[in-house]
């Protein structure tokens, strides 16, 4: 593969392929589960410490195996091809493919929020609960027109990737400043006044709307719990950061470069996470927060800071954001499946480069299916039900470069893991209560998606017993 990714590319790439939708919207659940924005910013500083350290422990292994799959490469490496295979397979069927499909449906949405006819459009199709309507259809056209661009080329897509990951950095940027600047009346000091007491408020009237009434002091493990059901959003805004690696073997120096970029870029864009938080902290109150219509924190702050242009501004911002997020998760994809084919775990037409060096077909594969998903409307339960499995396979490599210290000590490590053991087992500690409170506390977020990645393994077996036979 051509080494045409550097330092600032790369960086990019981290950035761009975590900054989607997430961040303009979470914030809503978050708050009706903490009711408080002490909590509130103490949730988005855990899931800050976790992800760094997370991208501190992944830097290890990065520069052990520095070379495309990222991820999988390091799974398959230390534990085993049937470990490898079932992270590739919850990455095909929805961890990565699902993730493009509703950040491009984020960015019909917003579309279809300045072109109300989108939203009014009679669907295209009908059948009961099921439907197809226009926003979707522009989805999958943001799809397709992606994966075009990235058969172009790596340097079309490193392009367009700096291009959109700058213009929503700057405007982000830009939000803070003047989210301080121009709000008439600030919120802050009513949002703290609250201290360390936590509250919560997810009662529902017979339509299932939120109801504004009725905040509930919580603590002990209530509080525990509420805090692990926030964490799914934040978690799910701070992923996809690990996509860089996916891409190791077409960057420069991938040994130095894969790591800093991963260091630099999750720790930029957790500290612009945690500064967008404290705007909408003192452009709203609690309840404008929890209750925004559509979860659209990020509109409501808007309409607050900038008046009736604020929503056509956010709207703007927002489909920057998921155009180059899917764009960064469309390039960085490809190359993992294109990996898992050169190991015989995916279909072999995905092994090939086109004439100009990028695995076209693994591109289009990820596009139709990720596609597929937007129509079938599900993909939204299929990324709550996979947030606890992310972390969970994050967990699983981050152990791996504490097992591969025991197994293999003598082995030359370019770049060992800072604080080492204390930096990984800060993210295995976090993860771990994480996982058990939502084990607990939300289980709906946890056994299907568990399950769904565990249906991997009689594909896996049929797999082999094929090459066996052969």
């Amino acid at each position: 593969m051509q080494k045409k990714l550097k330092l600032w590319d790369a960086i990019m790439l981290v950035m761009g392929s975590m900054i989607g939708s997430g961040i303009f919207i979470v914030s809503a659940d978050m708050m009706r589960n903490m009711g408080s924005g002490f909590w509130m910013i103490v949730v988005w500083i855990i899931t800050g410490v976790m992800t760094v350290a997370a991208a501190i422990s992944y830097g290890e292994l990065s520069a052990l195996f520095p070379k495309a799959g990222g991820q999988y490469t390091y799974l398959k490496e230390i534990f085993g091809k049937r470990m490898g295979f079932l992270y590739g397979w919850g990455l095909f069927t929805v961890i990565q493919t699902g993730t493009i499909a509703a950040v491009a449906m984020a960015f019909g949405k917003f579309t279809a929020y300045l072109i109300p006819s989108l939203n009014d459009a009679t669907p295209i199709i009908q059948s009961g609960e099921f439907k197809i309507t226009w926003i979707q259809i522009l989805a999958i056209a943001v799809i397709l027109v992606l994966t075009y661009i990235n058969t172009r080329g790596v340097q079309s897509g490193k392009i367009l990737q700096n291009i959109f990951t700058g213009s929503k950095i700057i405007a982000l940027i830009g939000l803070i400043a003047l989210g301080f600047i121009l709000v008439d009346f600030s919120h802050l000091a009513e949002n703290f006044s609250w201290g360390t007491d936590a509250f919560s408020n997810l009662k529902k009237d017979i339509s299932g709307n939120f109801l504004k009434e009725g905040w509930e002091p919580i603590g002990g493990m209530t509080l525990l719990g509420g805090i692990a059901a926030a964490m799914v959003g934040s978690v799910f805004s701070s992923v996809a950061w690990e996509s860089v690696t996916f891409v190791s073997g077409e960057i420069e120096n991938p040994k130095k470069t894969v790591v800093k970029s991963m260091i630099y870029g999750t720790s930029a864009v957790m500290i612009l996470y945690i500064a967008v938080n404290f705007v909408y902290l003192n452009a709203l109150d609690r309840d404008l927060i929890a209750f925004a219509a559509n979860d659209r924190v990020a509109v409501a702050a808007s309409q607050n800071i900038f008046g009736s242009a604020g929503t056509i501004i956010i709207a703007l911002l927002v489909m920057i954001s998921t155009f180059g997020c899917d764009n960064g998760l469309i390039l960085a994809g490809a190359r993992v499946f294109q990996t898992m084919a050169k190991d015989g775990m995916f279909f072999q037409s995905a092994v090939k480069n086109n004439k100009n060096e990028v695995p076209e077909n693994a591109l289009w594969m990820q596009g139709v299916w990720a596609s597929l998903l937007c129509l079938s409307g599900q993909y939204g339960n299929l990324l709550d039900m996979i947030s606890f499995v992310i972390v969970l396979f994050y967990m699983i490599t981050v152990f791996g470069v504490i097992y591969l210290r025991i197994k293999q000590p003598a082995l030359e490590r370019p770049y060992k893991t800072w604080l080492y053991p204390v930096t990984p087992i800060i993210y295995l500690i976090i993860g771990t209560c994480f996982c058990i409170l939502l084990l607990i506390y939300k289980q709906q977020y946890t056994w299907p998606g568990f399950l769904l990645v565990l249906l991997g393994l009689p594909v896996y077996y049929f797999i082999n017993r094929k090459k066996a036979n052969s």
